[in-house]
């Protein structure tokens, strides 16, 4: 829980900090997206971001304890899954850091509807694959 916590609050710091210093929200998929084909003279700080996110990931990796390394699911299928998740996110125009934490910090609407679209269809998603395509001998695990 402790590391959850943490990671909640440095997410939550990261969104602000990017707001208050530049005025950007902190949406990782359009930060991204910006760096492969933004406008020139936006892509400095997304590259920034993005190498940070990076560097946080390889020091967590190097000072703290690995977690547990869990595959839910056989590679063909978490391939399948991250591809139609980038495809919801380019179709419902951000993703959960965009609209989970920044949208829903900034009381938009639009954000409101969009995390509970995704939820709703995340929680259906996986009703579906623990219950149902496992009841048709199919395994997922």
């Amino acid at each position: 829980m402790a590391r959850g916590l943490a990671g909640g609050i440095l997410i939550g710091l990261a969104a602000v900090l990017l707001l208050w210093s530049i005025g950007r929200i902190a949406g990782i998929s359009g930060i991204a997206s910006g760096a492969l084909e933004g406008a020139r003279g936006d892509r400095a700080w997304r590259i920034a971001f993005l190498a940070g996110m990076m560097l946080a990931g390889a020091l967590a990796l190097q000072f703290l304890p690995a977690p547990p390394r869990v595959q839910t699911g056989p590679t063909p299928l978490l391939l399948a899954a991250g591809l139609l998740v980038g495809f919801g996110t380019r179709l419902g125009n951000g993703c959960t850091s965009g609209h989970g934490v920044c949208g829903l910090g900034r009381f938009s609407i639009r954000s409101l509807a969009a995390v509970l679209v995704f939820m709703l269809c995340a929680m259906a998603m996986t009703f579906f694959m623990r219950h149902v395509i496992v009841n048709i001998g199919v395994s997922v695990t």
